[in-house]
Protein backbone atom coordinates (compact mmCIF):
# COMPACT_ATOMS: atom_id res chain seq x y z
CA UNK A 1 0.00 0.00 0.00
CA UNK A 2 1.01 3.87 -0.86
CA UNK A 3 1.22 6.42 1.70
CA UNK A 4 -1.94 8.59 -0.13
CA UNK A 5 -0.75 11.80 -1.96
CA UNK A 6 -2.18 14.47 -0.59
CA UNK A 7 -4.59 15.94 -3.51
CA UNK A 8 -5.69 19.24 -1.15
CA UNK A 9 -1.91 20.27 -1.00
CA UNK A 10 -1.48 19.84 -4.73
CA UNK A 11 -4.15 21.79 -5.61
CA UNK A 12 -3.32 24.71 -3.05
CA UNK A 13 0.23 24.66 -4.86
CA UNK A 14 -1.02 24.73 -8.11
CA UNK A 15 -3.24 27.47 -7.01
CA UNK A 16 -6.26 25.72 -7.90
CA UNK A 17 -9.33 27.31 -6.00
CA UNK A 18 -11.31 25.52 -3.04
CA UNK A 19 -14.41 25.61 -2.09
CA UNK A 20 -14.88 24.32 1.83
CA UNK A 21 -17.63 24.10 4.14
CA UNK A 22 -16.94 24.81 7.86
CA UNK A 23 -18.44 21.02 9.62
CA UNK A 24 -19.22 21.63 13.44
CA UNK A 25 -22.23 19.46 14.02
CA UNK A 26 -19.38 17.08 15.73
CA UNK A 27 -21.36 13.87 14.02
CA UNK A 28 -20.16 11.63 10.97
CA UNK A 29 -23.90 11.04 9.93
CA UNK A 30 -24.36 14.69 9.11
CA UNK A 31 -20.84 14.84 8.16
CA UNK A 32 -21.09 12.50 5.28
CA UNK A 33 -24.36 14.50 3.93
CA UNK A 34 -21.90 16.96 3.30
CA UNK A 35 -18.99 15.04 1.71
CA UNK A 36 -21.65 14.20 -0.60
CA UNK A 37 -22.43 17.51 -1.68
CA UNK A 38 -19.00 17.90 -3.82
CA UNK A 39 -17.19 20.71 -1.97
CA UNK A 40 -13.59 20.44 -2.22
CA UNK A 41 -12.65 20.62 1.15
CA UNK A 42 -14.99 20.06 4.87
CA UNK A 43 -13.41 21.67 7.53
CA UNK A 44 -13.91 19.38 10.63
CA UNK A 45 -13.68 22.17 13.94
CA UNK A 46 -12.02 20.98 17.22
CA UNK A 47 -11.64 24.32 18.53
CA UNK A 48 -14.88 25.81 18.80
CA UNK A 49 -17.05 22.99 18.06
CA UNK A 50 -18.16 20.05 20.11
CA UNK A 51 -15.41 17.51 18.93
CA UNK A 52 -12.83 14.99 20.50
CA UNK A 53 -10.40 12.83 18.68
CA UNK A 54 -12.80 9.64 18.58
CA UNK A 55 -15.38 11.90 16.77
CA UNK A 56 -13.04 13.63 14.35
CA UNK A 57 -11.47 9.89 13.36
CA UNK A 58 -15.10 8.94 12.54
CA UNK A 59 -15.89 12.14 10.64
CA UNK A 60 -12.12 11.10 8.61
CA UNK A 61 -13.72 7.90 7.82
CA UNK A 62 -16.60 9.02 6.39
CA UNK A 63 -15.22 11.45 4.28
CA UNK A 64 -12.64 8.86 2.86
CA UNK A 65 -15.20 7.63 1.18
CA UNK A 66 -16.07 11.08 -0.74
CA UNK A 67 -14.30 12.76 -3.02
CA UNK A 68 -13.88 15.99 -0.42
CA UNK A 69 -11.03 16.45 2.05
CA UNK A 70 -10.77 16.77 5.22
CA UNK A 71 -8.91 19.84 6.77
CA UNK A 72 -8.73 19.41 10.97
CA UNK A 73 -8.66 22.29 12.83
CA UNK A 74 -6.82 21.55 16.35
CA UNK A 75 -8.24 23.13 19.71
CA UNK A 76 -4.85 24.35 20.45
CA UNK A 77 -1.55 24.72 18.61
CA UNK A 78 0.66 22.33 20.80
CA UNK A 79 2.83 19.52 20.03
CA UNK A 80 0.24 17.15 21.68
CA UNK A 81 -2.67 18.25 19.84
CA UNK A 82 -0.86 17.98 16.39
CA UNK A 83 1.03 14.75 16.66
CA UNK A 84 -3.05 13.25 18.01
CA UNK A 85 -4.51 14.62 15.04
CA UNK A 86 -1.55 13.83 12.45
CA UNK A 87 -1.75 10.14 14.05
CA UNK A 88 -5.61 9.58 13.63
CA UNK A 89 -4.50 10.04 9.45
CA UNK A 90 -5.48 13.77 9.32
CA UNK A 91 -2.99 15.49 6.10
CA UNK A 92 -4.34 18.73 6.26
CA UNK A 93 -4.09 20.34 9.83
CA UNK A 94 -5.33 24.37 10.71
CA UNK A 95 -3.72 25.91 14.01
CA UNK A 96 -5.50 28.81 15.59
CA UNK A 97 -4.02 32.12 17.12
CA UNK A 98 -0.92 32.18 15.37
CA UNK A 99 0.73 35.16 15.78
CA UNK A 100 4.78 35.30 15.48
CA UNK A 101 6.98 33.10 13.09
CA UNK A 102 8.67 31.65 16.31
CA UNK A 103 4.98 29.84 16.42
CA UNK A 104 4.84 28.87 13.24
CA UNK A 105 8.58 27.31 13.04
CA UNK A 106 7.23 25.09 16.10
CA UNK A 107 4.14 23.90 14.21
CA UNK A 108 5.95 22.88 11.01
CA UNK A 109 8.55 20.99 13.44
CA UNK A 110 6.13 19.12 15.11
CA UNK A 111 4.41 18.43 12.15
CA UNK A 112 7.56 16.57 11.11
CA UNK A 113 9.07 13.32 11.22
CA UNK A 114 13.03 13.64 12.74
CA UNK A 115 15.10 15.00 11.03
CA UNK A 116 13.10 17.75 9.95
CA UNK A 117 10.75 17.80 13.07
CA UNK A 118 10.01 16.69 16.04
CA UNK A 119 6.93 14.94 15.62
CA UNK A 120 6.85 11.23 18.00
CA UNK A 121 7.27 8.15 15.83
CA UNK A 122 4.24 6.37 15.88
CA UNK A 123 1.80 6.86 12.89
CA UNK A 124 -0.64 4.26 14.17
CA UNK A 125 -3.83 4.90 11.48
CA UNK A 126 -2.13 7.38 9.60
CA UNK A 127 0.37 4.74 8.76
CA UNK A 128 -2.43 1.87 8.35
CA UNK A 129 -0.83 0.16 11.34
CA UNK A 130 2.60 -0.24 8.90
CA UNK A 131 0.68 -1.28 6.09
CA UNK A 132 2.00 1.96 4.10
CA UNK A 133 5.51 0.54 4.32
CA UNK A 134 7.45 4.02 3.53
CA UNK A 135 4.75 6.29 5.88
CA UNK A 136 7.39 7.67 7.92
CA UNK A 137 9.67 8.50 5.24
CA UNK A 138 6.74 10.40 3.53
CA UNK A 139 4.70 12.15 5.76
CA UNK A 140 6.50 14.82 6.05
CA UNK A 141 5.99 15.87 2.47
CA UNK A 142 2.52 15.04 2.55
CA UNK A 143 1.22 16.89 5.80
CA UNK A 144 -0.59 20.51 4.81
CA UNK A 145 0.53 23.11 7.23
CA UNK A 146 -2.08 26.03 7.64
CA UNK A 147 -2.04 28.74 10.35
CA UNK A 148 -4.62 31.08 11.26
CA UNK A 149 -3.41 34.37 11.72
CA UNK A 150 -6.46 36.58 13.64
CA UNK A 151 -4.50 39.47 15.72
CA UNK A 152 -3.11 42.77 14.67
CA UNK A 153 0.50 41.33 16.49
CA UNK A 154 -0.08 38.67 13.47
CA UNK A 155 -0.76 40.82 10.97
CA UNK A 156 2.08 42.46 12.13
CA UNK A 157 4.18 39.24 11.54
CA UNK A 158 2.58 38.51 8.70
CA UNK A 159 4.96 38.64 6.44
CA UNK A 160 7.65 36.27 8.37
CA UNK A 161 5.20 34.23 8.96
CA UNK A 162 4.45 33.28 5.56
CA UNK A 163 7.62 33.07 4.54
CA UNK A 164 8.53 30.52 7.12
CA UNK A 165 9.32 27.19 5.39
CA UNK A 166 6.71 24.37 5.76
CA UNK A 167 3.89 26.63 6.28
CA UNK A 168 1.62 26.09 3.32
CA UNK A 169 -1.72 28.35 3.99
CA UNK A 170 -2.58 31.18 6.03
CA UNK A 171 -6.10 31.71 6.86
CA UNK A 172 -7.52 34.98 8.14
CA UNK A 173 -9.73 34.15 10.67
CA UNK A 174 -12.26 37.20 10.81
CA UNK A 175 -13.89 37.29 14.21
CA UNK A 176 -10.92 37.49 16.45
CA UNK A 177 -9.30 39.96 13.84
CA UNK A 178 -12.23 42.16 14.52
CA UNK A 179 -12.02 41.70 18.34
CA UNK A 180 -8.55 42.43 17.94
CA UNK A 181 -9.04 45.71 16.15
CA UNK A 182 -11.43 47.30 18.28
CA UNK A 183 -14.88 45.91 16.24
CA UNK A 184 -15.82 43.54 18.46
CA UNK A 185 -18.75 41.05 16.50
CA UNK A 186 -18.38 43.53 13.42
CA UNK A 187 -16.48 41.61 11.15
CA UNK A 188 -17.99 43.39 8.26
CA UNK A 189 -16.00 47.15 9.51
CA UNK A 190 -14.23 48.79 6.53
CA UNK A 191 -10.88 48.97 8.60
CA UNK A 192 -11.57 44.91 9.44
CA UNK A 193 -11.92 44.46 5.53
CA UNK A 194 -9.12 46.65 4.48
CA UNK A 195 -7.05 44.61 6.84
CA UNK A 196 -8.29 41.24 5.61
CA UNK A 197 -8.14 42.24 1.65
CA UNK A 198 -4.17 43.43 2.20
CA UNK A 199 -3.75 40.47 3.80
CA UNK A 200 -4.90 38.25 1.18
CA UNK A 201 -3.18 39.55 -1.30
CA UNK A 202 0.19 39.80 0.80
CA UNK A 203 -0.04 35.93 1.16
CA UNK A 204 -0.93 35.66 -2.84
CA UNK A 205 2.02 37.64 -3.50
CA UNK A 206 4.54 35.45 -1.59
CA UNK A 207 2.98 32.52 -3.35
CA UNK A 208 1.32 30.58 -0.48
CA UNK A 209 -2.15 30.13 -0.22
CA UNK A 210 -4.56 32.08 1.20
CA UNK A 211 -8.12 31.00 3.48
CA UNK A 212 -10.69 32.59 4.96
CA UNK A 213 -14.25 31.88 5.92
CA UNK A 214 -17.76 33.54 5.19
CA UNK A 215 -21.19 32.27 4.31
CA UNK A 216 -21.61 36.00 2.06
CA UNK A 217 -21.59 34.78 -1.63
CA UNK A 218 -20.46 38.50 -2.57
CA UNK A 219 -17.34 38.09 -0.67
CA UNK A 220 -16.35 34.90 -0.93
CA UNK A 221 -16.06 35.94 -4.93
CA UNK A 222 -14.89 39.20 -3.83
CA UNK A 223 -12.03 37.01 -1.44
CA UNK A 224 -11.23 34.71 -4.54
CA UNK A 225 -10.65 37.72 -6.96
CA UNK A 226 -8.19 39.39 -4.65
CA UNK A 227 -6.23 35.61 -4.83
CA UNK A 228 -7.45 33.61 -1.77
CA UNK A 229 -7.22 30.04 -2.81
CA UNK A 230 -9.08 28.52 -0.16
CA UNK A 231 -12.47 29.88 0.75
CA UNK A 232 -15.54 27.92 3.12
CA UNK A 233 -18.45 29.10 1.82
CA UNK A 234 -20.64 28.13 4.55
CA UNK A 235 -21.53 26.29 7.80
CA UNK A 236 -23.27 23.44 8.67
CA UNK A 237 -24.43 24.65 11.83
CA UNK A 238 -25.84 27.90 9.60
CA UNK A 239 -27.28 25.87 7.12
CA UNK A 240 -29.53 24.15 9.68
CA UNK A 241 -30.43 27.25 11.57
CA UNK A 242 -31.67 29.21 8.07
CA UNK A 243 -33.02 26.33 6.90
CA UNK A 244 -35.26 25.76 10.41
CA UNK A 245 -36.29 29.25 10.39
CA UNK A 246 -37.23 29.33 6.88
CA UNK A 247 -39.58 26.02 7.43
CA UNK A 248 -40.79 27.06 10.67
CA UNK A 249 -41.99 30.42 9.09
CA UNK A 250 -44.09 28.56 6.70
CA UNK A 251 -46.43 27.47 9.44
CA UNK A 252 -45.87 29.93 12.39
CA UNK A 253 -46.32 33.92 13.32
CA UNK A 254 -42.58 36.00 12.83
CA UNK A 255 -43.12 37.18 16.36
CA UNK A 256 -43.19 33.22 17.31
CA UNK A 257 -39.37 32.80 15.72
CA UNK A 258 -36.70 34.10 18.17
CA UNK A 259 -33.58 33.46 16.06
CA UNK A 260 -32.83 35.59 13.02
CA UNK A 261 -32.43 34.33 9.56
CA UNK A 262 -29.10 34.88 9.51
CA UNK A 263 -26.44 36.88 11.96
CA UNK A 264 -24.99 40.54 10.93
CA UNK A 265 -21.94 39.59 11.00
CA UNK A 266 -21.58 37.96 7.82
CA UNK A 267 -17.60 36.65 8.24
CA UNK A 268 -16.73 33.89 10.63
CA UNK A 269 -13.24 32.29 12.36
Amino acid sequence: MQTPVNGFKQALRNKQAQIGLWVSLANPYSTEICAGAGFDWLLLDSEHAPNDLRSIMAQLQTIAAYPSQAVCRVPIGDSTSIKQFLDLGAQNLLVPMVDTPEQARALVQACRYPPDGFRGMGGARASRWGRYPHYAKEANAQVCLLVQVETRLALSNLDAIVATEGVDGVFIGPADLSASMGHVGNSGHPEVQSAIEDAIQRVARAGKAAGILTPDTALARRYLELGATFVAVGLDTLLLVRGTNALVSQFKPASLTTAPASPGDKTYS
